[in-house]
């Protein structure tokens, strides 16, 4: 699918959402994704300026089950923090929705 998917690489790339191996959005066994996607499989990108995106949740979600999903991506982020990084790893934290202004978190609160 591939090659057709190409034609829109001009439309779909700019955007981000251009499928790829990389980032697992093209694979040979697609029931697997699913099934990791489901069990709570967390992915996220770094951007130009060290900043990490992640989708967390939706507004249909309580605060309690947003806030786990909030715990467990600060989480899944510091355990990638490379061996050889020094100092201090998350600076500061800011959830927002799609198109509105970020809200900062206390960092305490994640410790």
């Amino acid at each position: 699918m591939m090659p057709l998917v190409g034609r829109l690489a001009r439309v779909l790339g700019p955007r981000g959402l251009m499928p790829s191996p990389k980032n697992g959005t093209v694979t040979a066994t697609p029931a697997a994704v699913i099934k990791e996607l489901k069990a709570g499989k967390i992915s996220y990108r770094i951007v130009k300026g060290a900043n990490v995106h992640a989708h967390v949740g939706k507004l249909s979600f309580d605060s309690a089950k947003l806030a786990d999903n909030v715990m467990a991506f600060i989480d899944s982020v510091r355990r990638a923090k490379p061996a050889t990084a020094k100092g201090v790893y998350i600076k500061s934290l800011v959830i927002s929705a799609t198109m509105a202004p970020g809200i900062p978190l206390d960092m305490s609160l994640t410790r």
